[in-house]
């Protein structure tokens, strides 16, 4: 009998990570999971799984992000329990609620560390193994915010940009050596990253306290509408199967109206089409308020 397929996926422990954890573990894969606190994150997945304790095919590993020691050793134990892993799925992230004058820069500083350093770091420690297997899929869990800046959430948003552009280098660098790299802009789903997990930095007294409600507002009004992660969890699982070096795909309806946007309309339409759709004052509104 053939060994089964590998994939690593940070976050594992909660959110698209624990369902597509769950999902792929069903169809069969040796699953990695990488979290920070293992114990009760591989507890949480076995129990979601349906897995015995001591099933080899689902195995829990330490990772901060934000720690480099963490992370290189990660990638020892990762390549301890499956060699060179089939698939490394960099999922894990966090964001932050608030406009550019309102976030502080040290939340920057731990959004781009979190959502861009760290998973070059864990890519760059695995990447020798699977260079020397020869094979092999990065995938990079992105979001519609890394297709466009999105107000009121910019730090998250500029860094899966940069996230996104880290990966489309990266895809041509690897490619000669047999690997492959995919990202997945993520559509709206039901996770406590955009409900209780996310730090809120908006100042509702400040001048941009009106636009905050209405983005509120519409935020709320677009939720009654996510999908549950199981729906990305048999998407994400749809897409490691393909052998494109490159390739770039949609999962939920929203989000491949906005690759599908992003694509076919001018830069300045799609601007007020963003604007639109979240309830913002038209350019020089405020100016004329306070005038």
């Amino acid at each position: 009998m053939p060994e089964p397929r590998s994939v690593v996926i940070t976050g594992a422990s909660r959110g698209l990570g624990l369902a597509s954890a769950t999902h792929l573990y069903r169809l069969g894969w040796r699953v990695v999971g990488a979290m920070r606190s293992p114990d009760a994150g591989l507890e949480r997945l076995r129990s979601a799984a349906r897995a015995a304790t001591d099933d080899p095919r689902l195995i829990g590993v330490r990772l901060d992000l934000d720690d480099p020691e963490s992370i290189a050793e990660a990638a020892r134990d990762i390549e301890k329990a499956v060699g060179a892993p089939d698939v490394l799925v960099h999922n894990a992230g966090i964001a932050a609620a608030g406009g550019v004058e309102d976030m502080p820069l040290s939340v920057w500083n731990q959004i781009f560390s979190t959502n861009l350093f760290g998973p070059v770091a864990l890519t760059k420690a695995v990447l020798p193994s699977m260079r020397a297997a020869g094979r092999g899929r990065i995938v990079v869990v992105s979001s519609q915010g890394g297709v466009r800046g999105m107000p009121s959430i910019a730090a998250y948003s500029a860094a899966k940009g940069a996230l996104e552009r880290w990966a489309e280098a990266l895809a041509n660098e690897v490619a000669p050596f047999g690997l492959a790299v995919t990202i997945v802009v993520t559509g709206t789903f039901a996770t406590d990253i955009i409900t209780e997990k996310t730090p809120d930095y908006r100042d509702f007294n400040g001048p941009y306290g009106s636009q905050y409600v209405e983005i509120d507002r519409r935020g709320r009004n677009a939720m009654r509408f996510a999908s549950p992660p199981e729906r990305f969890a048999r998407g994400l699982a749809r897409i490691l199967d393909e052998r494109a070096p490159f390739a770039r795909h949609a999962v939920g309806l929203d989000a491949r109206l906005m690759l599908f946007g992003s694509r076919l309309l001018p830069g300045r339409l799609l601007h007020h089409l963003i604007r639109l759709a979240m309830g913002l004052p038209r350019h020089g509104a405020l100016q004329e308020q306070h005038g």
